[in-house]
This record gives C-alpha cells, sequence and structure tokens, in this order.
C-alpha cells in the first residue's frame, strides 16, 4: 500500500490566541489533561524525547517528539496502548501553528495509519473533540 492510499485524519481550526499560547497549550501536561480528556502529554519536547500520554485510567499510551520548532510545528509518533487498539503500529501526528490576523490557523495532520487500523477508527471521532475543547480553553 503506498502513502497516498493511507487513510489519515486532517482537521483546521483558527483560535484566538498567540503562536505562543497555543504551544504551551499543546504542551504543557497540565494544559493538555485541561482538554484532552484528562490525558497529560509529558515530555521535554526535544527532538528524539519519549512522550508519555497519561491517561486518567490504564496504561500510558506513548510517543515520540520527531520535530520540536516552537511555536510553529510540532510532529510526534503515537502508539495506543489502550485495550483492543493495543498492538498497533505507532501514528504521526503533526500540529502546525500559524498567524492568521488576530487568531491562530492551527493544522492537524494525523496519518502513518495501516490499512483497516483501529486507531484510525477510534480518533477520527476523538479529534473534534480535542481541538474544540482546545480552542474552547484557550479562548476563555
Amino acid at each position: 500500500m503506498t502513502e497516498a492510499t493511507k487513510p489519515q485524519l486532517v482537521y483546521v481550526t483558527e483560535i484566538r490566541a498567540t503562536p505562543e499560547q497555543v504551544w504551551q497549550a499543546l504542551t504543557d501536561p497540565v494544559f493538555t489533561a485541561r482538554y484532552w480528556y484528562g490525558t497529560r502529554l509529558e515530555s521535554d519536547w526535544q527532538t528524539g524525547s519519549p512522550i508519555l500520554f497519561r491517561k486518567p485510567q490504564g496504561e500510558p499510551d506513548e510517543g515520540t517528539v520527531i520535530l520540536a520548532d516552537p511555536p510553529r510545528t510540532l510532529v510526534f509518533s503515537w502508539k495506543v496502548n489502550f485495550g483492543p487498539l493495543q498492538g498497533e503500529p505507532a501514528s504521526r501526528v503533526t500540529f502546525t501553528i500559524e498567524r492568521a490576523g488576530e487568531a491562530v490557523k492551527l493544522s492537524l495532520v494525523h496519518d502513518e495509519f495501516e490499512a483497516g487500523s483501529k486507531v484510525y477508527e477510534a480518533l477520527k471521532g476523538g479529534w473534534p473533540g480535542i481541538l474544540a475543547g482546545l480552542r474552547k480553553t484557550l479562548e476563555g
């Protein structure tokens, strides 16, 4: 299967905030817990560093920082360790932060799923809520 035929998730939203505020919201574990269903993303956010996705219940998910270019680009791998989703290979999440007048355009591409991925199916319903929560939390 070629890269072009693998499933991917793409979302774009505008948030009334600065690029620095959005970056902090994506990388501060206390902040992520406020909108990511209680999940704390813990890392030093240096390229090559590990990430732990500490959920309210269960084993943490794991990942690796692929690229950290604050406050513009954050790319990481994500290996889900939850029940029926365990055992699938890691996927990749890319956040791009761009100034858009008084707001920020936040683009999310989640890709590198295998065909038939259960993680893909689960997250296509999860990302809209995460992004809406991020926006609501930042905009007050």
